[in-house]
């Protein structure tokens, strides 16, 4: 058994993905876990917001890399897609710089990468969401996917833009704006496209009542930071994208 340091980079009005991670984590069989967070000051999800907020992010880099983890978590999806096509990879690769620089070798998640990675490891190309955006950063999350080449067969934006209320939003409105999407041609779908819009329960039930994989920006998360540790990404009760590969296949 061995013990890993998680660092996250959350927005300071995110609670969920410090819940989420750390549950689904502490599934693992074998490993431990600790959890250390650095916190950007964000409140409105807006363009304006999501901009200063990423302005802050080399602050907490160093903060963690103070705290010597082992694998850092960028987690706040939307920040980073709408800075436009393919900004996971600037990010992540000015991050892995700065961490260096400390001689930290640490692995390195983003939120958006991780969900852009994830889908492609399973080789889910048609895909819907369920988003707490407003339409136009919305519209921006679609573009930055359908420019990884992923094929967005439908999606649902619950229009929230205060993202404190986005972390109280009710499972069930989750659930029933997942049902009142057209999955006939997905592959799989993202119950929450936000590391903030709590989602983790619904995931297994929404799973099998739709009869198509369901993720959502954690459990990717999860699922690459379990890569980078050289971990397999497997934990129980957390849909197909965290099921053993064999059984995935299987159930295809």
């Amino acid at each position: 058994m061995s013990h890993h340091r998680i660092g996250m980079i959350v927005p300071s009005s995110n609670v969920t993905v410090e819940t989420e991670i750390p549950a689904l984590l502490a599934r693992h069989p074998s490993e431990t876990f600790s959890f250390h967070g650095s916190r950007m000051r964000m409140h409105k999800v807006t363009p304006e917001e999501l901009v200063a907020m990423n302005a802050q992010r080399g602050r907490c880099v160093d903060e963690l890399a103070d705290a010597g983890v082992d694998a850092l978590l960028y987690a706040c999806l939307v920040a980073v897609m709408a800075q436009g096509p393919g900004e996971h990879r600037r990010v992540e690769t000015a991050v892995a710089a700065q961490l260096a620089e400390r001689g930290l070798p640490a692995g390195l998640v983003s939120s958006a990468g991780a969900l852009v990675d994830a889908l492609a490891a399973r080789s889910w190309g048609r895909v819907a969401l369920v988003m707490p955006y407003m339409k136009p950063l919305a519209r921006q999350v679609v573009a930055y996917l359908e420019a990884e080449g992923l094929e967005i067969v439908d999606w649902v934006a619950l229009e929230v833009g205060d993202n404190t209320e986005v972390g109280c939003i009710p499972g069930s409105r989750v659930v029933e704006a997942a049902r009142s999407l057209d999955l006939s041609r997905a592959d799989a779908l993202v119950l929450s496209c936000c590391v903030q819009m709590p989602s983790l329960p619904l995931i297994p039930v929404v799973e099998q009542e739709l009869g198509l994989p369901v993720l959502s920006a954690a459990t990717a998360g999860a699922f690459c930071l379990l890569r980078s540790l050289g971990l397999p990404p497997e934990l129980p009760d957390a849909g197909s994208l965290l099921t053993a590969r064999s059984e995935v296949a299987h159930a295809g």
